[in-house]
């Protein structure tokens, strides 16, 4: 039902040439999801500057992507009901207007409080980004369209660490936050301009579904993440069986609700939208806790200074963006599996390889292969996976399977950041070393181990690596199930094709 409030119907694709929009909605997706990443080669002078531990400085990761998490179930419902562009359009006052509170904030307790807004900012945008992708691009165009916002996203989360990487050195730790200033007034004026008003509809909202999915996701996360602090004593066990009981509950209130649930549960009856979900889960826990400890290994062990650190990645970055365009145009022709499949493969040996070549002592040009390896496993990831998710589902379902979508890339990265704290936390004990927590100064600025713990550390920070390859085979299970797409554009003039 169309709201008396609506605009007018965004003019026909063959009346309007899409890219333009989509070009201006990518800036505002491509600034949200730097900042998924960017803190992590900021983590040794967050520690060092504000006088935390690094548990509390993975809370400025982990409270940002809880506070993205959890309202884009509905936040994807905002836009269907008040329309995606002007949810667009506040979302990202929101964002930019947090980001400048992150870089004046003096203590951790603050940053992380900036941290949370900057999140609901985020929360407000990703879905509307993909809802409009839906709605302005017909089916058979449209695997180029989301092979554009999936490169985007994979190519942000590993642009993060390098961005703040050339920030922490020259600038401060306070830049990674005020460069979105300018960025976010930019995408404002683009997405103004160029995002046309799409059709309104009204809506119910779960407001149920969305206390229960919040405490649940929150006493899980928190649990996990504060786990080894707490000793593992019996309110951390409480707290994450309660975490887990609660999400439960949220389901079952799911498949209750006639009216208009949270997660349409309907929509997983597409069994690419259910694979892709599990997928994208996987692939938001990985990006997220494998760039922890390899820039913290970089910058401790091999005394590098963040800029350097963050140059470790550009070889992942650069392959990813060049195999963007070539991988969006396989998008629409070769089997989903096919791609997928590969990339996960690519990517769980790629982590493989650099623990095993995270020593503190052999040639850091030994990491380069495997950051090309990985690199090619997101280009081959990112985009595919993200057309495969949507590309069956009817357009009066884009907001609420953007929202679906996207929650569960996020509660993945949740998951990631916080279950790579403990992990790493764990393997330090084991190794007979403290908590990591900053000491004597060298080139990177921050703390420098003595040699005789270097090889106990990197054996530590190698170790962890290795969780996300093990989540990532979770993925790769996923994607090997794909069936084949059933739109007639799909495959050039093979027409529908049947599952396969």
């Amino acid at each position: 039902m169309t709201s008396p409030a609506s605009a007018a119907p965004a003019p026909a694709t063959d009346e309007k040439d899409p890219w333009p929009a989509l070009l201006a909605l990518c800036l505002g997706f491509f600034m949200i999801l730097v900042d998924s990443t960017i803190v992590s080669v900021a983590t040794p002078a967050l520690i060092v500057d504000l006088q935390a531990d690094v548990n509390a400085v993975v809370w400025v990761t982990s409270a940002y992507l809880l506070a993205y998490a959890v309202p884009v179930l509905i936040t994807g419902r905002l836009g269907d009901r008040f329309g995606p562009r002007r949810m667009y359009l506040a979302g990202l006052t929101i964002f930019t207007l947090a980001s400048l509170w992150c870089g004046l904030t003096d203590s951790i307790e603050g940053l992380v409080a900036a941290r949370v807004v900057q999140g609901l900012g985020a929360a407000l945008i990703t879905p509307q980004t993909m809802a409009i992708i839906t709605r302005i691009f017909p089916a058979h165009r449209r695997g180029r369209a989301m092979a554009l916002w999936g490169a985007t996203a994979g190519v942000a989360t590993l642009v993060g660490p390098i961005l703040g990487g050339v920030l922490v050195d020259w600038l401060g730790w306070e830049w990674i936050f005020f460069i979105n200033v300018p960025v976010g007034a930019l995408a404002f004026v683009l997405a103004l301009r160029l995002v046309p008003r799409l059709e309104t509809h009204a809506h119910r909202f779960d407001w149920p579904g969305v206390a229960l999915s919040g405490v649940g996701m929150f006493l899980l996360v928190f649990g996990v993440q504060e786990g080894h602090e707490l000793e593992w004593g019996l309110l951390v066990w409480a707290m994450i069986a309660g975490g887990l009981a609660v999400l439960v509950l949220f389901v079952a209130w799911q498949a209750r609700n006639r009216h208009e649930p949270l997660v349409p549960l309907a929509l997983f009856a597409d069994r690419n939208f259910s694979l892709a979900n599990i997928a994208i889960t996987t692939m938001g826990f990985a990006i997220t806790a494998m760039a922890i400890p390899l820039m913290i290994w970089a910058q401790v062990v091999r005394d590098l200074s963040p800029t350097r650190s963050a140059l470790l990645l550009v070889p992942m970055a650069v392959m990813t963006i060049a195999l963007a365009r070539p991988v969006g145009g396989l998008s629409d022709r070769v089997h989903p599996r096919a791609l997928t499949g590969f990339g996960f493969s690519a990517i769980v040996g790629s982590l493989v390889w650099l623990a095993a070549a995270m020593e503190p002592d052999g040639s850091i040009f030994w990491l380069v292969p495997p950051m090309l390896l990985l690199g090619i496993g997101n280009a081959c990831v990112w985009a595919p996976n993200s057309t495969t998710a949507t590309r069956n589902l009817p357009l009066r379902q884009a907001g609420a399977g953007a929202g679906v979508y996207n929650a569960t890339r996020q509660v993945g990265a949740v998951l990631g950041a916080a279950s790579i704290a403990v992990l790493m936390d764990a393997r330090l004990a084991a190794e007979g070393l403290p908590a990591y927590g900053g000491g004597e100064a060298g080139a990177s600025g921050v703390g420098v181990l003595p040699a005789p713990a270097a090889q106990a550390f990197s054996d530590a920070m190698a170790a962890s690596m290795l969780l996300p390859a093990a989540v990532l085979l979770v993925g790769l299970a996923a994607a090997l199930c794909f069936e084949r797409p059933r739109h007639a554009g799909f495959g050039g003039s093979r027409g529908a094709g049947v599952p396969g």
